[in-house]
């Protein structure tokens, strides 16, 4: 029984590797924001999962300064999850994500998955996975490189994958309180419908006195979970700046929260 339990629990942190856009997390100095979201370029968001006080994950995305495919602008947005030295003997991870998006838009080109897990409670996987958004053929191709293999599927107009989403949100919406984002996500594992709430609330990070906040919320199936719904919840600052400063994932085992430790520059 015992051990059932610490597999959901592990389960639980490893869906948030998935799911790692769907949102960011928290702060470590945000006085140290630059002039605003269309510089937000450049940056990287350290975070810290904990359950019961004591850290298990580290995890980061990063915005780079912006380059050239083609022609056009792009940016690549890159995450990270990545598991503590002494949880090894229950599960080790280091899970790579990267998407490459249209400056102007934000919308997805490319979104590579790199997945390297196992321990005693989870499945073992090892894989390398490539989503190619293909819109003017409206189609999306995802190849898996150790099947050898390709897949083609029918691409929606507003499709993202969960970095491309998250750009999209902290360098292009402007989030006011009361309306709704409306989302097409793809993460490689299937296709999801999601609406984000938005209201103003006043919070105290970590390290700083009470901020205003926006908070972006939307209910989901979580397939880790029997595709039971749960909730996402996302803490931007409302000055204009949208730092990420909290994400939250309300699940039917209990919450989890993802706070910023530390924002970069380059």
């Amino acid at each position: 029984m015992r051990n059932g339990k610490w597999k959901i629990r592990i389960r639980t942190f490893l869906f948030i590797g998935v799911i790692l856009c769907l949102g960011t997390m928290a702060n470590g100095d945000i006085q140290k924001q630059a002039s605003g979201p269309m510089s937000g370029s450049g940056k990287t968001f350290l975070y810290t999962a904990k359950k019961f006080g004591v850290p298990i994950l580290r995890a980061s995305i990063k915005i780079d300064n912006g380059s050239l495919e083609q022609g056009r602008p792009i940016y690549h947005i890159q995450a990270e999850v990545n598991s503590l030295d002494y949880t090894g003997f229950l599960f080790r991870m280091n899970n790579r994500f990267t998407s490459t998006v249209e400056a102007e838009t934000c919308s997805p080109i490319r979104y590579v998955k790199e997945i390297n897990q196992e321990g005693l409670l989870i499945e073992k996987k090892n894989y390398l996975q490539i989503l190619t958004f293909d819109y003017p053929n409206k189609k999306m191709v995802i190849e898996r490189t150790e099947m050898r293999e390709k897949q083609e599927i029918p691409l929606q107009p507003g499709t993202y994958d969960p970095l491309s989403m998250f750009a999209r949100c902290y360098l292009k919406e402007e989030l006011r309180p009361g309306e709704d984002i409306r989302m097409s996500i793809y993460d490689g594992v299937r296709l999801r419908q999601m609406v984000f709430h938005s209201k103003k609330e006043k919070m105290k990070p970590k390290g700083c006195g009470e901020v205003e906040v926006i908070c972006l919320e939307s209910v989901t199936p979580f397939s880790t979970f029997g595709d039971k719904e749960g909730v996402i919840r996302i803490w931007y600052t409302a000055d204009g700046k949208k730092i990420p400063i909290l994400l939250e994932l309300d699940l039917s085992i209990g919450s989890i929260k993802f706070e910023l430790e530390e924002l970069k520059e380059s």
